[in-house]
């Protein structure tokens, strides 16, 4: 059972320049809340509450400010400072203290997910006890990610990072739910060209080992991942559309925490204070009637 996640919020996000000289990508707003808001979301509806995030050097305090170490949730925020970036897989190595002996989710900061059953592969994914699991979404240039190809039993065959050739279109996504065995493995995996461990070498251990499986985004959900200042306001677009037209809020955290039970009445009174008068604390009041 998964009941630790972390968050990768470092980066330079140099393609989103100069708007990331001053602040971190995840700080940005996609619609009406902070990017930060949806990768988090997204372990809350998992039923994670103990969290790391990991943030640039000298970012932290930002970060801190708006969500400074979960009670306001019902859940425990940690945070750890990434003095370079080194790769994906390094996650698990700043974060060996706070994994400790348990299993481990990691999600990408600047990585977006919606669906209407999500959270029911969310929920399956962190029954995960041994070995590794990645979730996959058919994308329309197969060339642009990192790719695993399925025999007819759906069991991982092949994995490989933006392949030249066709050999499959499931990209895989930016979230990963591993064993404790992942801090070793980690630790023991040596920069690729670009200078950087590399989460697919990472993936491609336990494949050796028999032990990853895949899940599947289905067909009405959406991944999206906002690395660049295009992907970045289509999918501000698509939560503005969302969330107009339908009347609810995506990743609206204290309404997940309250759906769970993790928190009650008066926290989100005090939420409700901490961000003022604004649409975001108007959709709270609502939760509470």
């Amino acid at each position: 059972m998964i009941k630790k996640g972390i968050i990768l919020a470092g980066g330079h996000g140099t393609r989103m320049s100069p708007l990331t000289k001053a602040v971190n990508k995840q700080l940005l707003p996609i619609y009406d809340k902070p990017l930060i808001f949806y990768p988090l979301s997204i372990l809350m509806l998992a039923g994670i509450k103990d969290i790391l995030i990991i943030v640039n050097k000298g970012q932290l305090e930002q970060f801190k400010r708006l969500i400074p170490n979960g009670d306001n949730l019902g859940i425990k925020i940690e945070y750890k400072e990434q003095i370079y970036p080194g790769g994906l897989p390094e996650a698990f190595v700043i974060g060996e203290q706070f994994i400790k002996d348990d299993n481990v989710a990691l999600i990408l900061g600047d990585n977006f997910f919606y669906g209407q059953s999500f959270t029911k592969v969310l929920k399956e994914s962190v029954k995960l006890t041994t070995g590794a699991k990645i979730l996959l979404h058919k994308v329309s240039h197969p060339e642009l990610y990192g790719v695993a190809k399925l025999n007819k039993m759906g069991k991982i065959i092949e994995i490989i990072e933006k392949p030249k050739k066709f050999i499959s279109d499931y990209a895989i996504t930016g979230l990963y739910f591993f064993d404790n065995n992942v801090v070793k493995l980690a630790k023991a995996l040596k920069p690729s060209k670009r200078g950087e461990t590399e989460i697919i070498d990472l993936i491609n251990k336990y494949k050796k080992q028999n032990k990853i499986k895949a899940d599947f985004i289905g067909r009405g959900g959406v991944w999206l991942d906002t690395g660049s200042i295009q992907d970045f306001y289509s999918t501000s677009n698509f939560v503005s559309t969302i969330e107009n037209r339908q009347g609810f809020k995506i990743a609206c955290l204290e309404e997940i925490a309250f759906t769970n039970k993790w928190i009650k009445k008066k926290e989100i009174l005090k939420s409700i204070k901490f961000y003022g008068n604004c649409s975001y604390s108007q959709y709270l009041k609502k939760i509470i009637k």
